[in-house]
């Protein structure tokens, strides 16, 4: 089990892996007791407060569970009161009296795998008090079109229309309330009622800032994966745009589909992401909820589901340049794989001496700076989050948890300015060496975009600076989600919002030729992988590439041609094998033939030569991998994905229909068929026919009889 880190003699040394396994830490335990909660204040992603006056975009705060009001206020589903009861006492006490009448059995077509509710407990009629007559404000209330009372999504329209004063709040109540009948019944493992998960979903949603279709979406992402509600009914209800999110997030079921579930799970969500980059944006909320209620689940689950979201979901979150998710799945992540380093951390920051009088002197030495330099900002701290201390705690081998202090420069002037404000900064501390890195010339994957800087401060203490305009500290945010919480801001050209996506497009490209889904996962798992560099080939053309890649991964990015025909490397003039790794910067020349140009000059006459097998062994990127496997594949048969067995599966019954001479106007009827036969959707039932475990002609006999019988 890769634990994350491993320690000798009360010293940390960094391991593989970016975030901890299920052991980590626990050679750094002091001799005093970890508190038995690690929750502590200092799991809230403001770890420490910002000085009166700062100017810091604070990430989104998780939704606070709503307090009971006297009228089944915000974040509670209301209950009938009991017939006979009081309507105007007060509320009784819960006591353990058996229920009158049993109660309600869930909806049928309910998914078997949810809880079933407990039996409430019922409550004594309060027989002292009086039950005054309706008044006149009651009786106006009820004739009242809208509702007047605070209801369950009081706060997720309250957060919604703080970035979006023209949401439909109907529309929220309507999807609401459709996705409350549908879940009623089911229980989470935490006990909950699971209307609770897609409102805390769409909540995140709302305060990210989200637009109202995607917080529709949201309330009902999981209607159709659990319920008897279909995604027919679900389009006609809210339209093909809330259809499309909620069957992007819809996962294929286990029991049908096995091992491959997972990995088809997440092909199917890239690929509904390229038509709408928002099912990506649900599915990370979802996550993240989950991830909050870990604590329900066993061991072993916390453990699997807190390795899926560090391999898969948290770069995906880094991709889309959501910090403001980001920083809190990694802490949840740091929590479930490895508590003991958690509670350190959370200690240390919840104990460490106060730095805001260290804050004020720097930020009026630096207001003072830039001021005498012209240049309009405004300074503010900018905490860690736990995962952040944990990491660098690790990277540099340390005994004790390391967290500089750090500020941010946001310049309210054109990018020019923020070096202006470099300058200011080094002209008054010394700059640390090899510490200065600029975003803004060289901008991330993500697109992330400032300037890092470290000096040494008042008192010579360490101090990390930030400096980066307001357009860019609004995308280091928010991200991809930036163009829906601020829509005046987003990008207007389609280049531009092409360059955004431009890793998912890439995906996308070598998606189809993975058909094994375990290959599919673990390619874009190094896709997604967070260090990458930036090489140039001998025309002076920049490439892309994960950190550690060679030469033939350089090759096959640049044509798979030019990978099957590659014999040979210069890497900064001088030969070198085909195995050396890359680093950030160089100049790199692929040689497919002796006498050429460059390695453009590629002779497409002569046979190619062909990969070797031994290349598998250290190549990095999905392209070359997925190349040179298919290279050696070509005497076998090449694997099916899902979506090739829906296909067949759809043709299969369509050849059988026209041979009996019948049609179909919609899938409707194999819709209500594959629900007859158990099958939880439709696709499960035409990848059934193509896997041969359903025959063609029996599925349509059974079709047409109950069409004609209808």
């Amino acid at each position: 089990m890769d634990s994350g880190v491993s320690g000798i003699s009360g010293h940390l040394e960094p391991a593989p892996g970016a975030l901890p396994d299920a052991v980590g830490w626990d050679e750094l335990q002091r001799a005093k007791p970890v508190p038995t909660d690690p929750l502590v204040t200092a799991a809230r992603i403001d770890l420490e407060p910002p000085p009166t006056g700062t100017g810091t975009v604070a990430p989104a705060p998780r939704p606070r569970p709503a307090t009971p009001g006297p009228r089944g206020g915000a974040g509670r589903i209301p209950v009938a009161p009991r017939r006979g009861s009081s309507t105007g006492s007060a509320a009784a006490p819960l006591t353990d009296t058996p229920p009158t009448k049993p109660a309600t059995p869930p909806a049928p077509g309910r998914r078997p795998d949810k809880q079933p509710a407990p039996p409430a407990f019922s409550a004594p009629a309060n027989t002292t008090a009086a039950s005054p007559a309706p008044s006149f404000a009651r009786r106006l209330r009820s004739m009242l079109p809208w509702p007047t009372t605070a209801g369950p999504v009081a706060d997720l329209i309250r957060a919604h229309r703080s970035a979006h004063p023209g949401g439909d709040p109907n529309l929220l109540r309507r999807a609401y309330a459709i996705a409350e009948e549908m879940h009623r019944g089911q229980m989470r493992k935490s006990g909950d009622p699971y209307i609770t998960h897609p409102l805390a979903v769409a909540q995140i949603l709302a305060e990210l800032g989200m637009d109202t279709t995607t917080l529709v979406a949201a309330l009902l992402h999981d209607t159709v994966e659990d319920t008897s509600y279909t995604l027919p009914a679900l389009e006609g209800e809210f339209g093909p745009e809330v259809s499309l999110l909620v069957d992007g997030v819809t996962k294929f079921d286990k029991v049908f589909y096995g091992d491959a579930a997972e990995a088809e799970t997440i092909r199917k969500m890239i690929l509904a992401a390229g038509r709408d980059v928002r099912v990506l944006v649900i599915k990370l909320a979802d996550r993240l909820h989950n991830m909050r209620t870990l604590d329900a689940r066993s061991h072993a689950s916390r453990t699997r589901i807190a390795r899926a979201t560090r391999d898969v979901l948290v770069p995906l979150c880094d991709r889309l340049g959501i910090q403001a998710l980001k920083r809190e799945l990694e802490d949840c992540v740091l929590r479930a794989l490895s508590p003991s380093g958690y509670a350190l951390v959370a200690d240390y920051v919840k104990w460490r001496p106060d730095r805001r009088p260290f804050f004020d002197r720097v930020i009026g030495q630096v207001s003072a700076e830039l001021t005498r330099a012209r240049v309009d900002a405004t300074v503010s701290p900018r905490p860690r989050h736990l995962y952040s201390i944990w990491k660098d705690t690790v990277a540099g081998n340390y005994t004790e948890p390391h967290d500089l202090p750090r500020v941010v420069i946001v310049v309210n002037g054109p990018d020019t300015d923020c070096y202006a404000a470099l300058g200011a900064m080094h002209g008054r501390w010394r700059p640390v060496p090899g510490r200065f890195k600029d975003f803004i010339a060289s901008p991330k994957n993500n697109l992330y975009r400032s300037l890092h800087t470290t000096v040494l401060g008042p008192e010579d203490e360490l101090l990390e600076v930030l400096i980066r305009t307001a357009p860019m500290h609004r995308d280091a945010e928010y991200g991809i989600v930036a163009n829906f919480r601020f829509p005046q801001h987003a990008p207007r050209s389609v280049s531009a919002q092409e360059e955004q996506l431009a890793w998912l497009h890439r995906v996308l490209d070598w998606e189809s030729e993975a058909t094994d889904p375990a290959q599919f996962l673990a390619s874009l798992r190094c896709d997604l992988a967070e260090s990458q560099i930036i090489v140039f080939t001998s025309t002076g053309r920049p490439v892309l590439l994960p950190a550690g890649a060679t030469p033939v991964d350089l090759a096959y990015t640049l044509d798979q041609n030019i990978g099957d025909r590659c014999i040979a490397a210069r890497l900064n003039g001088r030969l070198v094998a085909l195995s050396s790794e890359l680093d950030d910067g160089d100049v790199v020349e692929i040689i497919t033939r002796q006498g050429q140009r460059d390695e453009f000059d590629v002779d497409d006459e002569a046979p190619a030569p062909g990969p070797s097998r031994e290349w598998l062994q250290f190549v990095k990127t999905p392209q070359a991998r997925l190349h040179i496997t298919d290279w050696f594949a070509d005497e076998e048969p090449p694997a099916a994905t899902i979506a090739d067995k829906v296909r067949l599966g759809r043709l299969a019954i369509g050849l059988a229909l026209r041979q009996r001479g019948r049609g179909l106007g919609s899938d409707l009827p194999l819709v209500r068929l594959a629900t007859a036969l158990g099958y939880p959707d439709l696709e499960t039932l035409l990848v059934a026919v193509a896997d041969h475990k359903l025959s063609a002609p029996a599925v349509v006999e059974r079709l047409i009889a109950s069409v004609d019988h209808a």
